[in-house]
This record gives structure tokens, sequence and C-alpha cells, in this order.
């Protein structure tokens, strides 16, 4: 494992950085959700590419990870993945990685060889601090149980140990079946739940991130932050900042620090 901690610290000791990693939940925790847009097999083999992609940064940079809910894709891939990486100044880092992401290459599944787009959505949120307080009514709870399996068909449960929360009044829905016990499922995604929250009532201060939120339910065209193209090229863009790479192999094995100051210091 390549030890990259000291380095991620030095870097936000640069003043240019440290200025803009100073907000109230920058140094917490961060919950990473993938959602694959609509193209069946395609786009949901595309967010487990970027699910990889995360969780390969994490190694590479001394982060922990741990996948809270996995949903697989009907054929390959995944349908959404949540994980939640944890380390120094996990969500300051992550937090712009929130959007739209384009695949470009041919298709492994297009037996003519095509070249076909893809779309995954990205959503960072803070794990909020035990000492932050979010009222939360029961009555506008809808909590469902099932039976929980975990990535490619392992670990699956004989009992309905995962944990679906719906909050009516926000029209959020969180899931957790990391653990095996019903119980701290549940505590899981409640503490999913309040961030989630929390989270939303901030952005109701903020013009910015609601239109982002915005964009981000159309999971297409237009609304996109970065583009991996693999073909007929090998280039990855962030079409906010402008900063690029031809590394895109590199990109997809987790080498994303780059991307994540650039967006610091120009978003």
């Amino acid at each position: 494992m390549v030890h990259k901690i000291n380095e991620l610290k030095r870097n936000c000791e640069k003043l240019k950085i440290k200025s803009l990693l100073n907000k109230e939940t920058d140094d917490c925790n961060a919950f990473l959700e993938i959602h694959a847009g609509a193209g069946g097999t395609e786009s949901q083999d595309w967010a487990e590419m970027l699910s990889r992609m995360y969780l390969r940064f994490a190694e590479q940079n001394d982060y922990k990870s741990k996948i809270i809910d996995y949903q697989r894709g009907d054929e390959a891939g995944v349908k959404s993945v949540t994980m939640m990486i944890s380390g120094f100044k996990s969500f300051g880092y992550l937090k712009n990685e929130s959007g739209i992401h384009r695949l470009v290459r041919i298709s492994p599944f297009d037996s003519n060889k095509r070249r076909h787009t893809s779309f995954s959505s990205v959503w960072v949120y803070p794990e909020i601090d035990k000492d932050i307080e979010i009222e939360i009514n029961n009555k506008d709870l809808r909590i469902d149980t099932f039976r929980a399996s975990g990535a490619g068909g392992q670990h699956i449960n004989t009992t309905d140990s995962a944990v679906r929360i719906t909050h009516l009044k926000y029209n959020i829905v969180v899931q957790s079946q990391s653990e095996r016990s019903q119980h701290r499922n549940r505590d899981t995604a409640m503490k999913m739940l309040k961030s989630r929250i929390y989270e939303i009532e901030l952005d109701k201060k903020n013009e910015k991130r609601k239109k982002e939120e915005s964009n981000k339910k159309q999971i297409g065209w237009g609304n996109q932050i970065r583009s991996y193209v693999l073909h007929p090229y090998k280039m990855v863009k962030d079409l906010r900042t402008n900063h690029q790479t031809s590394n895109a192999d590199g990109v997809l094995d987790g080498e994303i620090f780059d991307f994540l100051e650039s967006t610091l210091i120009d978003v």
C-alpha cells in the first residue's frame, strides 16, 4: 500500500488549500453514493468502474472504506452502491465529486464493437458529528426490512437483516445491508438519513448547491462534471476546471487526487 496521508496533510498546509478545507463539515467522513444512469448493462458496468476507482483511491491514500449498500446490476456491474470513506478530511477532499460522470468507450458488451456513451451519478455527503442535533419524527418514516446479499452474491443472509428507511417529507431513501444485525443496519441507515437531511438543510442556504442537485436529477447529457474517454483516444477531463490527463487507466485505478485538488482551487 502506498502511504500518502502525510502528503495530503502537507498539501492541506498550503494556504490556498487549507483555506478551502475549513468549512464545518470538511473534517467529516464521507458517504459516497453511485447510481447507474439509463442504459442498462453499459451504465451499470460504468457505475461499478467508478466504485472501484473510489475504493482504490481510498486504499492508495490510507483512507478506510466500507461498502454499506450494494445493488447488483441485472447482467453485470451495479445499479447503485453506497460506501463510507473515512480519514483525514475525506469529505473535504471528495465533496466536489458530486455530479454526473460520463464514459466513452468501445463497449465490451457489443458484439459489433461500437462506441458507447454511459452516465452514472455520484453524490457525496458528510457523516455529521454526533453533537449535531437532527430532529426526526417517526411519523415521517417508513422502515422496511429485506434479505441482504453482498457483492457478487457473497455473504447472503438467510434473515431479513437489511434495512431501508424512507423519509416521506424529504423523499429520501437510504439503506444498509453491510451488517448481519438488523439493529446495526438500522443504526447505519439512520446515520445516513440524518446526514442527508443535514446536507439538504445546508443546501437551502446555498443557491449554487441547490442548482447542482437539480441538475443531478437527470443522469445524462448536459449535466456531466467529468468526462472519461477511452476511445478513440484516452483522456479524462473535468469540465468545470478544465484539468485533464491522458492517463485514463491511472485515473480509473484511483489516481484522482489532482482532480480533487483542482476542484478545491477552481470550483
